[in-house]
């Protein structure tokens, strides 16, 4: 069995913590946001019992706020290597961990409590060697600033390296059906390839965030790249019961993506990410039922004019005029 399946919060912060408490020798971790006392807790045990730990943070996320402060601080006085991400990208939005050299972690939750209890979050543990290896050198290479090539034969997506060009090409091999699971679509060149899946006939559903849960400054690109795939056909839905932070996509009920990869040019462009496509059936399987059960426990996202109006209504109307909705005045884009 190559590839396992988490799923959060199912599967609860016992499924990153135990691994961490079964590591040997070495131990490499790059996080976005690192700030969960027990996780924390983990890798400072590894450290203490002689296990080599090497953690890379996100220094700060693009509008300057930092989140890992404490984290930096308490691995650093335990005698944890720690340095920021690589200042080759925008930002360092991968997510995940090697352990031993023989086990990977391609994760979309942040180390954050409310990702391991309130979202529903993915992680794909790998033993395949070439996989694992991979994500080493990768580290490697990013600990060092140096440049990275992925192999063109690997399963691993790598963002700013292949990532558009990989999932491209996934959503054109789908033939029947097309779940996603995404907070962002906003890449142009993805939502072309959904709305030609859908009108080659493929079945396409999409879980995506309340609109007024997007970025402020991405509300034009959010907004009207779910309007574009809808008007053609996808069904769109936000989740009720849990807060959606997962990136995933399945195909045919055969293939999956699993990872941290946004659906954005940020992400395909500026960011280091990683995801990795598996055709494991039981990862497949498990997949499907996650999604289907969330399918069940979701509410349509209207996308009409009122629809949007009243969603963001109360938010500050900064983008809403770009939307050229009717209803909205001129100069009302300029109101704070």
């Amino acid at each position: 069995m190559s590839h396992r399946l988490i799923v959060l919060p199912d599967d609860g912060a016992d499924a990153i913590i135990a691994p961490i408490e079964a590591a040997r020798h070495s131990l490499n971790i790059r996080m976005f946001l690192f700030t969960d006392p027990a996780l924390l807790e983990a890798v400072v045990a590894a450290r203490r019992r002689g296990v080599n730990v090497r953690v890379m943070l996100n220094p700060a996320r693009r509008d300057g706020t930092s989140d890992n402060n404490v984290a930096r601080e308490t691995l650093l006085a335990a005698g944890v290597s720690v340095k920021d991400s690589s200042a080759e990208f925008a930002v360092t939005h991968q997510k995940s961990m090697v352990i031993d050299g023989r086990v990977g972690f391609i994760e979309s939750l942040n180390w954050e409590t409310r990702d391991l209890t309130e979202t529903r979050d993915y992680a794909v543990e790998t033993t395949r060697m070439s996989e694992v290896a991979e994500m080493v050198r990768c580290f490697d290479a990013d600990w060092a600033e140096q440049a990275f090539t992925p192999d063109p034969a690997s399963h691993l997506i790598w963002c700013p390296n292949n990532g558009r060009q990989r999932i491209a090409d996934f959503i054109d091999g789908a033939e029947e059906t097309l779940w996603l699971q995404n907070e962002r679509y906003q890449d142009m060149v993805i939502i072309e390839r959904l709305v030609r899946a859908v009108n080659r006939g493929v079945k396409v559903r999409i879980m995506s965030r309340a609109l007024h849960k997007l970025k402020h400054k991405k509300l034009f690109e959010g907004v009207s790249g779910l309007r574009i795939v809808h008007d053609v056909g996808a069904k769109v839905r936000t989740l009720r019961h849990l807060k959606l932070h997962g990136k995933i996509m399945v195909a045919d009920g055969r293939r999956a993506i699993v990872g941290s990869i946004n659906l954005s040019p940020g992400s395909f462009d500026d960011r280091r990410e990683l995801a990795i496509e598996t055709g494991s059936d039981h990862v497949v399987r498990r997949l499907i039922a996650t999604v289907e059960h969330d399918w069940k426990r979701s509410k349509k996202l209207p996308l009409s004019d009122a629809a949007v109006l009243a969603d963001l209504e109360g938010r500050g109307l900064g983008e809403v005029r770009r939307l050229a909705l009717g209803g909205v005045a001129p100069d009302e884009g300029c109101r704070k």
